[in-house]
């Protein structure tokens, strides 16, 4: 499967349009050393290795170690993009990292990640918007390439969700995992580079998945401590179908923009989080199985460093070339969702 001149359509270009073109130069990822499987959880939760795969498609996941932090499985991810990508620190004009688990509320981890890279001349940033974060962060990153205010943007999804499961809950606590997947933005020559996102949000439904605690809400106090707000929650029935739905519908817009069939896709990445979901879109869309990207057996949902990792993964493992098309869809707390076509 190969992109068409014919069809290929880039909807950012138009005869008034003075904006370049915004590419992937390198991608990177990185994920804890530790592995906690299935067998580990049914040792701390009423669950089974067998219910666990049956409904999630999951069997292991990466966690963090106690001092290893959302910042420092950032700096790790994007010293591995820069290292492939020949980019030194000094050249990077903005990092974005997108995060629903920042090291701390303030400053921004993004600082924290500038200082560990040795990226002293960039301006630095946090997005939230859970598991849509890494595509929201990539279309900001692309405006600020487009408009020439930068010419090198450091784009991050980084997490340490094991600090915010509820180990207590076994519907929630097999889900996830802690990692990050950091990709590079630059202008390429004679390249479409990201083509089109479609992003949206449904702030009604925001109670399906979230973590009340920790904010100007619900402050950390002992009441809100001991009435364990300060885990995430989640709506699991609901949860699916809006994803399901949303990721679908945003991905089809994508490829609506482009004049492109899902034949024409040489790899569709989704959000990482369940398998029936990432089958139930895959299907919808007219997929064929080999055309779909899964690592959620081996990692489970890391939000939003998913998409990141799994992009990395597939360009490594030479599942993407140079000129293929490349279908992202995401879904996440919010809720929020979004989607977006690349020409690698």
């Amino acid at each position: 499967m190969t992109s068409s001149t014919k069809t290929l359509r880039n909807p950012r270009a138009s005869h008034d349009f003075k904006g370049r073109s915004c590419s992937i130069a390198s991608v990177g990822s990185y994920v804890p050393a530790r592995v906690l499987t299935n067998a580990d959880l049914e040792k701390m939760v009423n669950t089974s290795d067998e219910w666990i795969i049956t409904r999630t498609g999951i069997r292991e996941r990466r966690i963090a170690a106690p001092n290893e932090f959302t910042s420092d499985m950032a700096a790790q991810a994007a010293r591995r993009a820069m290292e492939k990508g020949n980019i030194p620190a000094e050249q990077i004009d903005l990092i974005i990292v997108a995060t629903i688990t920042p090291d701390m509320v303030f400053p921004a981890t993004a600082c924290l990640v500038q200082q560990k890279i040795g990226a002293s001349r960039a301006a630095a940033f946090d997005l939230e918007a859970a598991c849509s974060g890494f595509i929201y962060a990539l279309e900001i990153g692309q405006q600020f390439i487009m408009s020439r205010t930068y010419d090198t943007v450091l784009v991050i999804g980084a997490e340490k969700l094991s600090t915010i499961v509820d180990w207590t809950d076994r519907n929630t606590c097999v889900l996830f995992g802690d990692g990050a997947g950091a990709a590079i933005l630059q202008s390429r020559p004679n390249t479409h580079g990201l083509l089109t996102a479609c992003m949206g949000a449904d702030g009604a439904k925001a109670e399906l998945l979230y973590m009340p605690g920790g904010g100007s809400l619900h402050p950390a106090t002992a009441e809100t401590v001991n009435g364990r707000l300060h885990f995430l929650r989640m709506e699991g029935r609901e949860t699916f179908k809006s994803a399901v739905n949303a990721m679908y519908t945003a991905a089809k817009e994508c490829l609506r923009r482009c004049c492109l069939d899902i034949s024409q896709i040489k790899c569709v990445i989704p959000h990482q989080a369940n398998q029936r979901i990432i089958e139930a879109v895959g299907e919808r869309l007219g997929a064929q199985p080999d055309q779909v990207f899964v690592n959620l057996h081996k990692y489970g949902n890391t939000s939003a460093a998913s998409v990141a990792i799994a992009l990395d993964e597939a360009v490594s493992s030479g599942r993407i070339q140079r000129g293929d098309l490349i279908l992202l869809t995401v879904f996440g707390g919010g809720l929020t969702w979004g989607s977006a076509v690349i020409e690698w």
